[in-house]
Order: structure tokens, then sequence, then C-alpha cells
């Protein structure tokens, strides 16, 4: 039997084990999925502990994202075929050696990009690009200031702002996440601690200050923002790893500032087309190689704990993977 990590209770990692598991029926439009890696997210982590907006009941396997080979179609089924390479999403089910999803759940995985890269492209991109394209319709010559720039979802903001014509500011906790935000196209990097980011950020745009705001963090990294905004300044909010930030709305106002919430999957459901085109432009982008996930850690699926800890102790750059086979 194939296995899987299991949550059996949403307290902590100690509610989670690694065990057999039966193997789903493939019904009507849907498709089985030998998986080969698994991307984790910091929603993941959440999840599993009660502390994200959508609670799963339990028992259930996490993971939003993977990537492998479908290996059985249901009835129905018109765009894959046994033997494809696909890149599957959803919000739980990943952290396995295979598993069942609807049709509409898969994206044909790219040459240009292995099983692992593929198991972590679709979550931080989607949300990048449609942050950046959708919501802040950033554009050439702006500035985007990117905060996490070391993680998954800020390097994929940093690649797709390069890409897009934008000087981009890139904040980090550590010299060696510095040294991958460089490497990835950002003009400057700001390392968190060394002073107030905002003082830099006004000092390396000669005072006026971003004109884009990519936030997964939060907290008190969302209130300095605030206070380095250009005129017009579309302030992004993609998360709340560092907690849920206090607005001070005036200098919302004073600067004609927009905040913006980001869900790229919501959105999708709202407003199909939008979900469409980004979906579209990114396998074009992946399938050319002009962006490709930076994965600091693959670790395998019995050592899944550590994968989690990983992200826990935001001691990963970029992308930790889940080799399943």
């Amino acid at each position: 039997m194939p296995r899987a990590v299991i949550c059996h209770a949403l307290e902590s990692l100690d509610g989670l084990s690694l065990q057999e598991t039966p193997r789903a029926p493939v019904g009507p439009g849907q498709v089985r999925v030998e998986i080969h890696a698994a991307g984790i997210n910091f929603p993941d982590l959440l999840m599993t502990t009660g502390g994200y907006q959508f609670k799963p009941e339990t028992p259930y396997v996490p993971g939003m994202e993977a990537a492998g080979v479908v290996s059985e179609t249901g009835p129905g089924v018109t765009r894959f075929k046994v033997g494809d390479r696909v890149m599957m999403g959803g919000k739980t089910g990943a952290f396995a050696e295979e598993a069942v999803t609807a049709e509409t759940q898969l994206e044909p995985l790219p040459d240009a990009l292995s099983f692992a890269e593929g198991a972590c492209f679709r979550v931080a991109y989607l949300t990048a690009w449609y942050a950046l394209n959708e919501r802040a319709h950033l554009k050439a010559g702006e500035v985007l200031l990117v905060h996490g720039a070391g993680g998954g979802v800020g390097l994929a903001a940093v690649q797709i702002g390069k890409m897009m014509g934008a000087t981009v500011i890139g904040c980090a906790s550590s010299p060696e996440k510095l040294d991958v935000i460089r490497a990835n196209g950002a003009d400057h990097a700001i390392l968190y601690g060394a002073g107030p980011f905002k003082d830099e950020v006004k000092r390396l745009t000669g005072g006026k200050g971003a004109d884009v705001v990519f936030d997964p963090i939060g907290g008190e990294i969302f209130e300095q923002s605030l206070r380095c905004m250009n005129w017009g300044c579309r302030l992004l909010i993609i998360g709340f790893t560092g907690g849920v930030g206090k607005a001070a709305t005036n200098l919302v106002l004073i600067k004609g500032a927009s905040v913006l919430g980001v869900r790229a999957g919501e959105s999708a459901k709202h407003d199909p087309a939008s979900g469409q085109r980004s979906k579209a432009a990114l396998a074009e982008l992946a399938a050319s190689g002009r962006l490709k996930p930076h994965i600091s850690h693959i670790v395998p699926l019995e050592r899944w704990r550590e994968a989690f800890e990983l992200i826990r102790d935001r001691k990963a750059i970029g992308r930790v993977v889940i080799q399943t086979r």
C-alpha cells in the first residue's frame, strides 16, 4: 500500500505520522498520480496546527502541491493520459506516494522543470504572478519592495518583478539569503536587523519609497512598510508569518496608497479568466526556463518532520521539497 503523512489532530507536529494508506478508487473525471516530489508551504504547517483559515477535517494528508506521473485515468478524463508528467495542486493530499485528484487540479509539468522544481512551482509563482500582475499592475521602472525575499514566494516575486522591468529591493534575515536574492535578480538586498529597513528603502529610492510592497510577513514588517511608501503605493498582503499588522490608515490616506489582499486560488473561482491567464503565462515562462524555483533542501518522505521544522524555524532558503520516490 502507498504511504502518506497523516495528520490525526490539529495541534502540533506530534499529531502527524507516516503510515500506509489504502488505495483510493479512481472515479469519473479523476486521475491517479504517482507522486515523485511534494513542495511544503507555510500554510501546510499552519493547517496542521489549526492556525490556517481553512481547517481540514482529520485525519487528512497535508500538502498543497506535488509533481509526478499519471498512472491511471478515470472515465471522462481528456487532458491527460497514463505516463504524462504533471503538477498537482489543492488544499491537501500532496505528502504521499500517490494521490487521486480531479483532472482540473492538474497542469502539465514542463520538460524544463524537474519533479522537485515542479513540486514547488504552482503555489509560489501563481501567488506572486497574480499579486504583481492582476492586483498591483506593476509597471517597468517602478520600485518593488519584497519582504521575506529569501523564502519561496518571496524569491518568486523577485524573479517575476525583475522580469517585468521593476527595480527590485529584497529583504531577508541572513547574509546567505541576501546572496541568493541577488543571484535571482534583486537590484538591492537589505538585511533585517541591520537597522530600520524603511530608512534604507528611502535612501535607495532618493527619498521616494516603494511603488509596490510585497509582504508575506505582516506584523511589524507591515507597519514599517507603511513608512516607506511612494505616492500611490500598492501594498500587497500575501500572508502573516510574523503576525497580523496594524494599519496606520492615516499613512495610507496621506500617500494615496492601496492595501490589497492577495488570494490567487480564491480569486480564480470568482474570476476564472484571470486564473487561466495567470496559469497560461506561467506555463510559457516555466517551459522557456525563465522561471525556476530555488530549492535549498530535498528530504525523503521518511524525514517529513524535518521538512516541517525547516519551514517552522525559517532555515530554508527558497523551497523545501519532500521526495517520495
